[in-house]
């Protein structure tokens, strides 16, 4: 027999024989391969699920007709008493079953919706039915791939845990033809994200304090949530210290207090600082340190009229070039390199203008002087010999003295003529 039949309501079987050649006629329906029939799922099973349809036959949904998207159990996709439309897909006389499918009516009417869908920029809400390779399926009708890229605004490395999820999304791209319906989270949540981000920036002013969350880090700073926007602390706002990297003052996840320091809504920007929002270095150095303290600190800065060094977070003091060694020193690169501990003796200390004179060589002893000689004056020894007077060998006369000044001089004398 063809696929086209002759189906009869099981109701005429017991009906009287003088009565069936009119209404079993009238209730005969005949059905083929591509009608549409409605029905009320009677019992499931794991790999299909009966449908009742008043007819003679029973109808029969199996797994793969239930959905578009891949399922396990035809539970997922139906439940006992629900009423659904169907598509016949073959018809078995020799079983008297009718082999039904869910998915095709689905299908039909899915395409006009997500089509106005695409149109009206709908967002809409979907449940995750599959993790595969490059992101998510849902069932929308038809099979609705969503990207991996389009998940979140974020990266995500493990979709592991979004099977069963509900989330919004929009339509990006349909291609009937070609049975491809592409969906988009990250559109929604972006767009959500830029409504939120102006409201909050226009209730910002510079020096407001926020409780923040640390949400990414990067090289030159780390990206703080304050409210379903983020901003940038810089890495040189991070703390009162040298931080050589972010990672090393903040992990993701971390709740942290900020101070708003800029705000441009125009390039939707905003700049915040960790360390603002806390007690300044000098607040906490006033009364640790005394002018005559020997201190333990980090060379941090070299300059050609010394070096700057770190007594405590934040807290700098310069040892002038006269003060690195006892010896002259033409540069202080000499003495002291940046990231040196050294050990210096504060000679001034002033919280208030924030300044601190430090001292190297005074930590240090002085070396010792070499003995110097000790010699007649030049001027002496020009003179010649010492005269002693009591000496009875020693001639005074004028002719002695002459010629011993002659004798020395020579004719430098006849020059001061």
């Amino acid at each position: 027999m063809s696929e086209e039949t002759k189906v009869q309501d099981s109701a005429q079987e017991s009906a009287p024989a003088e009565t069936i050649s009119q209404e079993a006629m009238d209730n005969f329906v005949s059905l083929k391969k591509g009608d549409t029939v409605k029905g009320t799922i009677a019992k499931i099973e794991d790999n299909q699920a009966f449908v009742s349809l008043g007819y003679k036959y029973d109808g029969v949904i199996p797994l793969r007709e239930l959905s578009s998207v891949q399922i396990e159990n035809a539970a997922e996709a139906v439940q006992v008493g629900q009423e659904v439309e169907l598509k016949v897909v073959s018809i078995d006389d020799e079983k008297e079953k009718l082999i039904l499918s869910k998915k095709l009516v689905d299908g039909e009417r899915a395409w006009d919706v997500l089509q106005s869908r695409f149109e009206q920029g709908e967002v809409f809400e979907v449940s995750v039915a599959d993790v595969v390779k490059g992101g998510l399926v849902a069932d929308v009708g038809v099979r609705g791939f969503i990207p991996a890229s389009m998940v979140e605004r974020h990266f995500v490395e493990d979709f592991s845990d979004y099977k069963g999820r509900t989330l919004r999304v929009k339509v990006k791209e349909i291609d009937r033809e070609n049975n491809k319906v592409i969906l988009s989270q990250k559109e929604v949540l972006d767009a959500e994200f830029e409504q939120n981000k102006q409201q909050v920036m226009s209730s910002l002013e510079p020096g407001q304090e926020l409780e923040g969350t640390v949400q990414r880090l990067t090289p030159f700073g780390a990206f703080v949530d304050i409210g379903g926007i983020d901003g940038l602390v810089h890495v040189s706002e991070l703390s009162w210290q040298h931080v050589a990297h972010p990672k090393d003052i903040v992990f993701e996840g971390q709740s942290v207090r900020v101070k708003v320091l800029k705000v441009d809504p125009a390039a939707g920007k905003i700049s915040l600082s960790m360390k603002a929002a806390q007690p300044g270095p000098w607040e906490n150095a006033d009364g640790k340190f005394n002018t005559g303290d020997i201190v333990t600190g980090t060379v941090r800065r070299i300059v050609n009229f010394g070096a700057f060094v770190e007594i405590a977070p934040g807290v700098e003091g310069l040892v002038h070039i006269s003060q690195l060694a006892h010896r002259h020193v033409a540069s202080p690169f000499e003495v002291v390199k940046e990231g040196q501990e050294v050990k210096a003796k504060i000679l001034d200390f002033n919280p208030a203008e924030k300044r601190v004179s430090l001292s190297i060589k005074e930590t240090e002893e002085a070396p010792e002087q070499p003995a110097q000689r000790s010699e007649r004056p030049q001027r002496d020894r020009d003179r010649g010999p010492k005269v002693e007077l009591n000496n009875p060998n020693v001639s005074l006369s004028n002719e002695s003295m002459s010629f011993t000044l002659a004798e020395r001089f020579g004719d430098k004398l006849s020059k001061l003529k």
